[in-house]
């Protein structure tokens, strides 16, 4: 019988030798590396209606590609993943059962040298790093909706103080929460460390946004007496009092890869102020608003076309 992804790679060939003419002598893998890079939801005849997590959720290891992002944080996959190592000189990978410590290249190499930089913090002897994301990203099994190009990452609020944890040890210690009054402000666990592990986060300059819990960027922008052009990267969002969450732009010359709309300008203080009110004062529920529409689950067809292909390789 003949595999359904083959079916769709040979469609997907037809297609893009029609669109090019044809019997011009130029080789298949030069046809495919000239084409125009699909983005989101560009099947071009790749038509399974499985559920793309189940597809991707299956997959043990990345793929034997060169290493590339495909499609959008919510809506791709990645090529050629790395494995972040479970224990480094200077960090854990926790949740080791999830088998979600893989990302790009940019990624496991931010995480390495920010793990570093956290090792000097009084109290601190590196990371614990939570979700990255699957082998071959795309979506997950459960939890996040993100975290599907491998340029996402999860860190822990909690001290990495013990390097040495068991794997019995990463499934069961959790980590704790920083946030007080429903994430309207900072507990007594914040210090000043956790200030200087997210300014040290948001200063490299491969990350696009880092998402923390309303209270904590607050507390942040008061305290702040230096440079301040890292906040504008720090943006307030729900949840995030255990860990924070970093997102990478898309590397240089990924262009199968779309970017985030930048933030916007200055250092978002204000904005989170806003966030911090609503949260101490809730803003009467609007009894004209309509029902929330129900989520349909992503299909491989909802995918960039190049996601295919990661599934397929070996």
């Amino acid at each position: 019988m003949v595999r359904p992804f083959r079916v769709a790679s040979l469609t997907i060939f037809c297609a893009l030798l029609a669109a090019c003419g044809g019997g011009d002598g130029v080789s298949t893998r030069a046809t495919l590396a000239s084409a125009p890079q699909a983005t989101i939801g560009d099947s071009m005849g790749v038509l399974s209606s499985k559920q793309a997590k189940q597809l991707f959720g299956a997959k043990r290891a990345g793929s034997a590609q060169s290493p590339a992002p495909y499609g959008s944080y919510a809506k791709g996959c990645l090529a050629g993943g790395m494995q972040l190592p479970e224990t480094g000189p200077t960090w854990q990978a926790m949740r080791l059962s999830r088998n979600r410590n893989w990302g790009h290249p940019q990624m496991i190499d931010y995480l390495r040298k920010l793990s570093a930089r956290a090792a000097q913090l009084p109290g601190w002897n590196g990371l614990y790093i939570g979700d990255i994301s699957q082998p071959r990203g795309g979506p997950m099994l459960t939890g996040h909706a993100s975290h599907q190009m491998g340029l996402d990452a999860d860190i822990w609020l909690r001290p990495a103080s013990n390097l040495g944890l068991s794997q019995q040890a990463r499934e069961s210690i959790s980590s704790i929460s920083m946030r007080r009054s429903n994430g309207a402000f900072t507990n007594d666990k914040w210090s000043p460390e956790h200030h200087a592990l997210v300014k040290a986060a948001a200063s490299d300059p491969r990350v696009a946004r880092i998402f923390i819990f309303p209270g904590a960027k607050v507390q942040m922008c008061n305290d702040e007496k230096g440079d301040r052009s890292w906040l504008r990267k720090v943006r307030p969002w729900w949840g995030h009092h255990y860990h924070f969450h970093v997102r990478l732009a898309c590397p240089s010359g990924a262009s199968g890869c779309v970017d985030q709309n930048p933030p916007p300008a200055g250092d978002g203080c204000a904005e989170a102020q806003g966030w911090v009110d609503r949260i101490l004062n809730p803003p009467p529920p609007d009894p004209n608003a309509p029902p929330p529409k129900p989520k349909r689950e992503l299909v491989l067809a909802d995918l960039p076309l190049q996601c295919a292909s990661v599934l397929e390789a070996n």
